[in-house]
């Protein structure tokens, strides 16, 4: 598959079983648990396609199946990179919180120590 997949299931309008039938930009939209539902479908379909038969005759559909499995591996693989990235960016909120807590407690506690004088002073330079 030398072309862009995704170029060649618009060319080809590729059409997926799931309740009912859904374009390849409706992928985008299931959850990842749907996608592998999909996925082994249409892997088993692909090995029952490939499987050699001396009385069977060949498919025309195995390279459309190839297609869709490629499509489904990438689709899944784009959405496991995105939550990875969702829970990282959140850790890091996370952590930037807790120093942000931890650093306007030391500033509290540095305000603590400060004498009566130095408060009023820096009362009246505000």
């Amino acid at each position: 598959m030398t072309e862009n997949i995704f170029e060649q299931a618009t060319r080809n309008k590729l059409r997926f079983m799931y309740r009912g039938q859904i374009s390849v930009e409706d992928l985008w939209d299931l959850r990842v648990q749907d996608l592998d539902n999909i996925f082994k479908e249409l892997n088993a379909r692909l090995k029952t396609e490939k499987e050699e038969s001396l009385l069977a005759e060949k498919g025309l559909d195995t390279a459309e199946l190839e297609l869709k499995v490629a499509l489904i591996r990438r689709i899944v693989s784009v959405k496991l990179a995105e939550a990875a990235e969702r829970e990282l960016a959140a850790e890091k909120a996370r952590k930037r919180a807790r120093i942000l807590e931890i650093l306007e407690r030391k500033q509290g506690a540095d305000l603590e120590e400060k004498s009566e004088e130095d408060l009023k002073k820096m009362l009246e330079e505000l």
